[in-house]
């Protein structure tokens, strides 16, 4: 048999001390609540309605944030390595940019010449790899991609000097001739629609030439794609490795401003919780001057007075989070629906951040309360001036 449990008569003697205490706060707390229930109420109404805010702009925040960096992942590469003094990369060089980037982007290799179809017109040719180039530029508009060898995807502009029957297609190289069968059109308003774009197997068997530019569409924050041209640029001393200006400014400049929005949102129906808040605060210490009066004539320090206004607060601020957390969830959800066409996962990280958040803006909300709860005289009050 196990030996009985003691405990000594002092630890016995405190126990009993305490919970008459505890349970008094309590019961003081809800008689609070109840018998003032409209303060209590608006009070709480401004705190899940700041809460359910602060949640939704976070949850948004940070969701939003992932689905416009892969938007604009698809507009393109947003790094690009050339070669120096026009020469070739290493014949490496693409795997070790895979290598760097380990899963966080695409790259695609493009070697680049000018050969001459029949007539003898030039025409600038291209080699990559169609299955890298439809993962890294979907934003191409392309009728069919090549899956073969000695297939060609045609520019939209170059189609009517090349091919315009749509017919095979001869190119030569110095001295090298080359026989494609055109199986597709690429159209982006840019250089592209003046190309031929042929596999880069056939590119460097025809031509001799490895690639010479590597575009590169890496994923993450500013500072992420900052690292990673850094490790690139080590990686590949041979070549030149540039951020592309307009992609990575325009995904700064929007994502900076739908920070900007979200936040100053936030902030702006916090800050009108809080006034709403303070307001009810200030109406309780005025209702109950009467209790706090008889609470100090009977004993009770400053310091227990100012502990009870502020539980009450922390309670407000904590129920509010919690309820607030529940509906900031849906309204990110509907937001996500209407705005984006796609949900927004429910992060319970933010859970934490909201229920201090909450609690902190009640305990301020508190200070200027507590302060006139210090000025309370119960012998003026209570004699009823």
């Amino acid at each position: 048999m196990s030996a009985p449990i003691s405990f000594s008569g002092r630890d016995i003697v405190a126990r009993r001390a305490h919970a008459p205490h505890t349970s008094m706060f309590l019961r003081m707390l809800v008689r609070a609540a109840v018998l003032r229930r409209g303060r209590a109420t608006s009070a709480l109404f401004a705190m899940v309605v700041a809460a359910a805010v602060a949640t939704a702009m976070l949850n948004l925040y940070v969701d939003v944030q992932a689905k416009l960096r892969r938007e604009f992942r698809n507009y393109g590469a947003n790094i690009i390595v050339v070669a120096k003094d026009g020469a070739s990369l290493p014949s490496d060089a693409l795997a070790r940019v895979d290598s760097v980037l380990s899963g966080r982007g695409v790259a695609a290799p493009f070697g680049l010449v000018v050969a001459r179809v029949a007539d003898g017109q030039p025409i600038v040719v291209a080699g990559t790899d169609f299955e890298r180039v439809r993962q890294l530029d979907r934003w191409w508009s392309v009728s069919s991609w090549p899956s073969a060898s000695q297939q060609a995807l045609i520019g939209v502009r170059a189609l009517p000097t090349v091919s315009p029957k749509n017919q095979a297609v001869d190119l030569s190289f110095q001295g090298r001739t080359l026989h494609l069968n055109p199986v597709g059109t690429v159209q982006t308003g840019a250089a592209e629609d003046s190309r031929i774009y042929i596999s880069l197997a056939d590119f460097v068997a025809w031509t001799g030439v490895q690639p010479s530019t590597i575009e590169i569409a890496a994923s993450g924050s500013p500072e992420e794609v900052s690292g990673i041209i850094n490790q690139v640029t080590q990686t590949i001393p041979a070549g030149d490795v540039r951020p592309v200006r307009q992609i990575m400014e325009g995904e700064a400049r929007v994502l900076g401003k739908t920070r900007a929005t979200l936040l100053a949102s936030a902030g702006l129906i916090i800050l009108t919780a809080a006034l709403c808040v303070l307001s009810t605060l200030m109406g309780w210490v005025f209702d109950r001057r009467r209790d706090f009066a008889m609470m100090k004539a009977l004993g009770a320090s400053a310091r227990l007075l100012n502990g009870f206004f502020a539980a009450e607060a922390a309670v407000l601020g904590a129920a509010g989070a919690i309820i607030g957390f529940v509906v900031g969830i849906g309204i990110a959800a509907w937001i996500g629906q209407v705005n984006f066409h796609a949900s927004v996962v429910p992060r319970l990280s933010v859970l934490p951040v909201v229920l201090a958040g909450s609690i902190a803006v009640t305990l301020l909300s508190a200070i200027l309360p507590i302060s006139l709860l210090r000025r309370v005289q119960p012998a003026s009050i209570l004699r009823g001036e």
